[in-house]
């Protein structure tokens, strides 16, 4: 199974468009297009019943006590662990793509609505992201935080981010999952049901220092 998108090429940096936050012209952290990246996939193997899609940020520093605090920096050896910014649910085996923005268009403060969600007439599903605990303590912003939300790294962080975009072909047509959900709720549900997968790595930063430098590859990750 092949994953790829028309909005980054795999392996390098995605565009603004498509992160919860960019650098303004003053060099200020500000909100962006927040647009999920363009996906298409091919070589769906026989016995797909459904498909799942996560968005996982595995260099989120652990402890983030210092994360954007002004004369400190992030350094690229602490401690990472994963940030989950998107599950998609039951999408049918006849789709074959999901366009840039279809399912995300903007930052929504206090979260968009879910789970329920429509994908070119299809109906399919989507769970909270863990924006949802980022914002949990703070009053303008707190809310359940469903589908695709962007990056937004720590601008004083050393480490360029990597986002994997992990698409799995399933033997089952719906996740036996009711009501709201989290993405490791999914990766628990897809246990022993996977088929096959593929992945796609987008990089991001909101460290000038870093934008201009190239990602070193992450390791390898698994369900």
């Amino acid at each position: 199974m092949k994953l790829s998108s028309e909005s980054f090429r795999d392996g390098t940096a995605m565009p603004a468009a498509c992160a919860f936050a960019t650098l303004g012209a003053d060099g200020q952290v500000a909100p962006s297009a927040n647009r999920h990246p363009q996906l298409g996939w091919s070589d769906v193997p026989a016995g797909t019943e459904s498909l799942v899609l996560l968005c996982i940020d595995g260099d989120v520093p652990r402890d983030a006590c210092d994360v954007n605090r002004a004369g400190v920096t992030l350094p690229a050896s602490m401690p990472r662990d994963d940030f989950f910014h998107w599950s998609l649910i039951d999408i049918p085996v006849g789709l074959h793509q999901i366009a840039e923005g279809a399912l995300s268009d903007g930052v929504v403060a206090r979260g968009k609505p879910g789970p329920q969600a429509s994908l070119d007439g299809a109906a399919v599903r989507q769970g909270v992201n863990d924006y949802t605990r980022w914002f949990s303590g703070d009053p303008a912003m707190a809310g359940d935080y469903y589908g695709y939300d962007g990056p937004c790294p720590p601008w004083n962080d050393e480490r360029v981010h990597h986002y994997i975009f992990r698409l799995y072909a399933l033997d089952v047509p719906r996740l036996p999952l009711e009501g709201r959900f989290t993405c490791v709720d999914v990766l628990n549900a897809i246990y022993g049901h996977i088929v096959d997968e593929a992945q796609l790595i987008g990089t991001y930063t909101l460290n000038p220092a870093l934008a201009a430098e190239p990602a070193r590859k992450p390791r390898k990750k698994t369900a």
